[in-house]
């Protein structure tokens, strides 16, 4: 294929192209643009569908019904590592891995969601007898549960592949593709991962939907890729698994040993160190494998191999998680204060016991457990969990649960009483402290102002940990975690601690004597602060009255709505 009419006279974009040429392509388009060198490989390639099977995922009808992020439910309701349909019957679980498409990520990752699948899918295969008024689709009975190459559907741009290994059910947002001869996984995924599978995908799909049909058209050619795509999957797994929206979450980089030093400064500064090192490795192996398909197709010439550091799909890596033309002093504010975010947030899950420092992985997961629980699996711990499932976030320490007080505690459990002032200081520093407040009180407005926000971000708006808030006063607040719920929490919240601080804000307010100036604005404030107390009380006492009862698999949507005027809003 050429771009002029004769071989001396060139006209500027015009181009001549063979009818036969195009034939080439799998579902002849019209790419009069691709040179000679793009074209002539065809002849030597197989398309996909000849070696692997593209299919749809499923469409259930009903996903608010089927489908659930990982951790709304029970996790021992959780079926994980289900190799064949019998497995999954066998485990007599309800809840099974679900791809589901998501965000911008190749190779590995994005395992969010569960979908229901409890007795072989009999709810899902029966909707019209169970009263639906349509039945799901695409169920691919014969492919669940087996490792699979997954996408996303709807891209924004390139298009991003992900390894799916065995115990997953595919939904419609993310097409399937079940590879005929295992050995070939790993160089189909390098194929579509490369800088050549985009450029191919460009040609028989120039649009943002990709559909079975466009897969099964790739021209694919099989290349040694020697261990590298399996060395970059492990690196992708070993990434996502390293933060807790992770169902193989199992400590925090932050207190990983090979990082750890008596100051989170250090620290942080050690494990951003094996973050870019493991960000490079990363490219470096991602250009390997590009060099590895453009030689073998022959567009060397037209192809860099080169990764921007954008396109390396590691959480860790600031270049890829935030969006947007930013300077390297603005990553790296990002990803520090990111990352203290998460060690508050681990904190939290420590003080109600989903996670402990003395075990990996999580402790307390299921519907209505206890510290009886947790003592069985941890019977030493460093760090106790609180005891009522209620943590109160006030304007200042006035329970011994205080979240500031429990902090504190968790820092010099974990980083030392010698060094917590230092730790204190540069938390307070990543969250945007200036040192005009104290640090106590930078912390203490961040869990007052903006943890939730955070929490709701982290978690996808499916919080697992829950704000009671008395409204914009903000005079109560209190964290619960959904999992310890039981119905007298609402009551012992009532009698424990919202009555309880009723009486110390209006205590407060009696021992000032003076009416005039600050004293003066500072009792028409606690005034307010008990007005809103009490108008919350009578919410809170008919809800506790109640004794409301959730059910995990419900989910926190409509769990969360029980709670109506007592919770903060999604």
């Amino acid at each position: 294929m050429t771009n002029n009419t004769s071989s001396t006279t060139p006209v500027p974009n015009f181009y001549r192209a063979s009818a036969a040429d195009f034939k080439k392509i799998p579902g002849s388009p019209i790419a009069y643009w691709l040179s000679e060198e793009a074209f002539s490989i065809l002849d030597k390639t197989t398309p996909l569908d000849k070696i692997a099977t593209p299919r749809k995922g499923m469409c259930t009808r009903d996903n608010d019904y089927f489908v659930r992020s990982w951790s709304e439910v029970a996790v021992s309701r959780i079926g994980f590592d289900c190799k064949s349909r019998e497995d999954s019957i066998k485990s007599e679980k309800r809840w099974f891995p679900y791809q589901k498409g998501g965000e911008f990520r190749q190779w590995y990752g994005n395992h969010i969601s569960v979908v229901d699948w409890e007795d072989d899918g009999y709810r899902l295969l029966h909707m019209e007898e169970l009263g639906w008024k349509g039945n799901s689709t695409n169920h691919n009975l014969e492919y669940i549960f087996s490792p699979a190459l997954v996408w996303s559907k709807i891209t924004s741009g390139t298009p991003y592949f992900r390894y799916s290994p065995s115990g997953f059910l595919f939904d419609d947002a993310s097409g399937l593709c079940q590879i005929h001869n295992y050995s070939n996984m790993y160089t189909i995924l390098g194929y579509l991962c490369s800088k050549v599978g985009p450029f191919y995908m460009s040609v028989i799909n120039p649009t943002l939907n990709i559909q079975p049909g466009n897969m099964a058209s790739m021209p694919v050619l099989l290349p040694e890729v020697s261990t590298s795509v399996e060395d970059i999957i492990e690196l992708s797994k070993f990434d996502w698994d390293s933060y807790e929206t992770s169902w193989n979450f199992t400590t925090l980089p932050l207190l990983q040993p090979e990082y750890y030093t008596s100051t989170l400064r250090e620290t942080y500064t050690k494990l951003r160190t094996h973050w870019k090192e493991m960000t490079l490795e990363m490219q470096r192996l991602e250009e390997e494998n590009n060099h590895i398909f453009l030689e073998a197709y022959g567009l060397q010439d037209e192809l860099t191999p080169d990764m921007p550091l954008s396109e390396i799909t590691l959480t860790c890596n600031p270049y890829y998680r935030y969006n947007g033309d930013r300077s390297e002093e603005e990553l790296e504010a990002l990803l520090l204060t990111d990352t203290i975010k998460e060690f508050i947030s681990y904190s939290v899950g420590c003080m109600f016991g989903r996670y402990s420092l003395d075990k990996p992985g999580l402790v307390l997961a299921n519907q209505g457990e206890k510290i009886g629980d947790y003592l069985e699996q941890v019977p030493e711990p460093s760090f106790i969990p609180d005891a009522d499932n209620i943590i109160p976030i006030l304007e200042d320490e006035y329970f011994e649960d205080d979240i500031v007080g429990r902090f504190k505690e968790f820092l010099k459990v974990t980083f030392g009483e010698d060094t917590l002032s230092e730790n204190l200081d540069f938390i307070a520093e990543a969250l945007g402290g200036n040192g005009k407040k104290s640090s106590e009180v930078v912390i203490r407005d961040y869990f007052l102002k903006s943890f939730y926000k955070d929490h709701l971000k982290m978690y996808k708006k499916r919080p697992i940990y829950w704000m009671f808030s008395s409204g914009k006063g903000k005079a109560f607040n209190a964290l619960i975690y959904m999992h310890r719920y039981r119905t007298d929490t609402l009551a012992v919240m009532r009698t424990d601690y919202l009555l309880e601080l009723e009486g110390k804000l209006d205590a407060k307010r009696e021992m000032i004597q003076s009416d005039i100036g600050k004293d003066a604005q500072e009792k028409a404030r606690l005034g307010k602060m008990i007005e809103e107390l009490m108008a919350y009380d009578e919410v809170l006492k008919n809800k506790a009255d109640a004794y409301i009862e959730i059910d995990l698999d419900d989910g926190v949507k409509v769990n969360y709505e029980r709670f109506e005027g007592l919770v903060e809003k999604i």
